[in-house]
């Protein structure tokens, strides 16, 4: 009779090969610094980047407190100006006329050229920047006529009540007057009508915005309910990974000039090498001390908000965009999206269906789900659970870092609280799956995104955000252990 082979030998001595030694300690080293010197290099560029941007504006701009001297005297004012995009500050010689004009999306609209023109035959055109705003100077009070030139719009979008182009402001010193535009993918919109028809045109678009919402939030969720499958804790600092994947490809492609493709591929990298890092540097010495989930948990609340600040305090506190350029949009089957949408919606399907199969297939695969099910009987069969967890860790936050870079280009800018602000759907999507499942996962991401863009028909602005909340509570009324998960008896 042969020996018998106890049930996971085979995947022990698989997973116990190249056991932890100097190399490890090395490769950890290795990528710590090099998670620093990202930091480092933006540390160095940023201020060349703000030296250089206030240079090229003190000649065209008022700075607080004073008047350049082209614009201090009206004799030597010109009748009409170039087009700027410098900030306008009001003074007792001086005052704004500023707007802002969003996109039929509700987002900020960059490079679109405003013309002004008024008393004394002044004419200047501003041009809108990446938070949609625009603003010219005025030294002299009175009415001014403020028009939008439709030529600098975007492919696919339209100006919102087009017959009043033209706009009557009255201007005056040491004062701001306002005009807000705003852009509508139908053509001949008004203001009435654009906001509140529901219309097939409209749910089409909206459902592949939603799709497109699901897919990229699904990369950060997988690996969320993967940790929270193999250690049981819920990170709160997950968001920051994807903040953290945003702003370092604005430091690669924008700073730096990177290939974008480049860009995509190493700062996934870089963020995979961060959740390894995290592990071993905080989840496993806390682990081996046996801390309590919640004990642990109050350690990622805390873990992000310093996040947050640090993100803030090397980026500022405005929207980056990782390219420059205006994205050009592509009509496919009656849907108008941005070229980086289709792309960023390709990828993150790939992606997904690479990780589905992997824990599918592979032995390390289904070593995690092992480690999920059950880690006491996952470790009795001779798998590292601790390997284990390493690996989840690396793998979610390149996943998130990856959703960064992709949000960042799908939504034209990220700033420090973009993480953040995605976290409510995250645990929604989460939740509605199932804890602890990597498809539940993907599943309740897709629901969450569709439904969250669809609610944007009949509720205006971000208010579409309050009904992942409010789904998320049914899930817990109906159905806590979610869509794909197995109710258990506790106690």
């Amino acid at each position: 009779m042969g020996s018998i082979t106890p049930p996971g030998s085979a995947l022990m001595r698989r997973l116990r090969r190249g056991a932890p030694g100097r190399s490890r300690l090395v490769l950890a080293a290795v990528l710590f610094l090099a998670f620093l010197a990202t930091f480092a290099v933006d540390w160095a560029v940023s201020p060349a980047a703000e030296a250089a941007t206030s240079t090229t504006s003190s000649t065209s701009s008022v700075t607080a407190g004073s008047v350049t001297a082209s614009s201090s005297s009206p004799a030597s004012a010109p009748a009409s100006a170039p087009a700027s995009t410098g900030p306008c500050t009001v003074s007792p010689t001086n005052g704004c006329i500023r707007g802002t004009i969003l996109d039929s999306e509700r987002k900020p609209a960059k490079g679109i050229d405003v013309d002004v023109s008024g008393p004394g035959g002044f004419a200047q055109t501003a041009s809108t920047d990446d938070t949609g705003r625009w603003s010219v100077s005025v030294t002299t009070a009175g009415q001014y006529t403020v028009s939008v030139d439709q030529g600098s719009l975007p492919k696919g979008q339209y100006l919102t009540n087009a017959a009043d182009a033209d706009r009557k402001v009255n201007a005056t010193l040491n004062a701001n007057v306002g005009q807000i535009f705003q852009l509508s993918d139908q053509q001949g919109a008004t203001t009435d009508t654009d906001s509140s028809s529901l219309t097939f045109a409209r749910a089409w678009q909206q459902l592949a915005s939603g799709i497109r919402l699901g897919l990229l939030i699904a990369l950060a969720s997988v690996g969320l309910s993967l940790i929270y499958g193999t250690t049981g804790l819920s990170s709160f600092s997950h968001g920051e990974q994807v903040t953290l994947g945003g702003l370092l490809a604005y430091v690669f492609a924008n700073q730096l000039g990177w290939n974008i493709w480049v860009t995509g591929i190493v700062v996934t990298l870089l963020c995979a090498a961060t959740g390894y890092l995290q592990d071993a540097a905080i989840w496993k010495p806390l682990r081996r001390k046996r801390i309590s989930l919640t004990q642990l948990m109050i350690v990622t609340i805390g873990l992000s908000i310093a996040a947050q600040y640090a993100f803030q305090y090397f980026f500022g506190a405005s929207t980056v965009r990782i390219q420059q350029g205006n994205p050009e949009t592509v009509t496919f089957a009656g849907l108008t999206l941005t070229v980086q949408s289709y792309v960023a919606m390709a990828i993150a399907l790939v992606v997904l269906v690479g990780t589905g199969l992997f824990l599918a297939k592979t032995r390390f695969g289904r070593a995690t789900r092992a480690v999920s099910d059950n880690p006491a009987l996952a470790a009795a069969s001779g798998i590292d659970v601790d390997r284990v967890i390493r690996f989840v860790w690396t793998l979610a936050a390149g996943l998130a870092g990856l959703s960064g870079v992709m949000l960042g280009l799908v939504l034209n800018g990220v700033n420090w609280q973009t993480g953040l602000q995605l976290l409510l759907l995250m645990f929604a999507s989460v939740t509605l799956g199932g804890l602890g499942t990597a498809y539940g996962a993907l599943v309740g991401s897709m629901i969450i995104g569709i439904v969250v863009e669809l609610t944007n028909l009949v509720l205006p602005g971000d208010f579409k955000y309050a009904t992942a909340l409010v789904i998320l509570i049914l899930i817990l009324l109906f159905r806590p252990q979610g869509i794909f998960g197995r109710a258990e008896r506790i106690g």
